[in-house]
């Protein structure tokens, strides 16, 4: 029983967003070996004798809303994402990415989609979203952007696929919902959090545009 409740504990957990912004999960102790330590040691060595021109190259500073991801000799280094401010890298073996923070928002173009009636129609929306974890999105992900992008469209699909048509036009906040809550279990392994969705359109077909305006006309006219 006790096993349970933690595992419900840890669902529950997981659910809730919670920005990290980056942990390596490597050890503290570096795995370059005998000749990485030896690169290491003889670019320290440069450093201190081109003082202080090289500081120019080993100070760098990000913005409040980046963070930096440092690699080492190919090899993440372990801490947090540096910044915001200043930090220092060794040239030629330290190379970094900066990640922006800042929500971002993109349009899922428009996705011809057939209803579960058999109803064909046009649905577009708008995903809102930012990075939590900066090290998972660059080191889990080619292109978090890019994969939420694709991803957002083919939930869109899926979702609405099982939908009516009737559904659809008057459950567009629901829809929203169901798809904010896929697309963020999908994206938390890339360190991406998607803050909301909105469906902004929906077109339907001309003819159907055509019977929906004849069959409201009718009405009004019967009263």
């Amino acid at each position: 029983m006790t096993k349970r409740s933690s595992v419900e504990s840890t669902i529950q957990d997981s659910t809730r967003f919670k920005p990290t912004y980056g942990t390596a999960y490597d050890s503290d102790k570096e795995e370059n070996g005998f000749i990485g330590t030896v690169i290491t040691i003889i670019s320290y060595i440069l450093v201190f004798i081109t003082l202080p021109i090289s500081i120019w190259g080993c100070i760098k500073v990000v913005q409040e809303y980046e963070r930096a991801v440092i690699f080492r000799l190919g090899r993440l280094r372990s801490g947090r994402a540096k910044g915001p401010g200043l930090f220092f890298v060794v040239p030629c073996i330290d190379n970094y990415r900066c990640v922006d923070l800042r929500t971002g928002a993109f349009d899922v173009p428009p996705q011809e989609i057939l209803t579960r009636d058999s109803v064909t129609i046009s649905v577009d929306a708008v995903v809102y979203y930012q990075v939590s974890n900066p090290l998972a999105a660059i080191c889990n992900n080619d292109d978090y952007n890019r994969s939420t992008r694709l991803l957002a469209a083919t939930t869109l699909r899926n979702v609405l696929g099982t939908r009516n048509l009737s559904e659809i036009l008057s459950d567009r906040e629901a829809i929203g919902e169901s798809m904010h809550k896929i697309l963020e279990d999908a994206t938390d392994p890339w360190g991406v959090h998607v803050d909301r969705v909105e469906v902004k359109d929906v077109r339907l077909p001309q003819q159907m545009q055509r019977s929906m305006a004849a069959e409201a006309e009718a009405t009004r006219d019967a009263r």
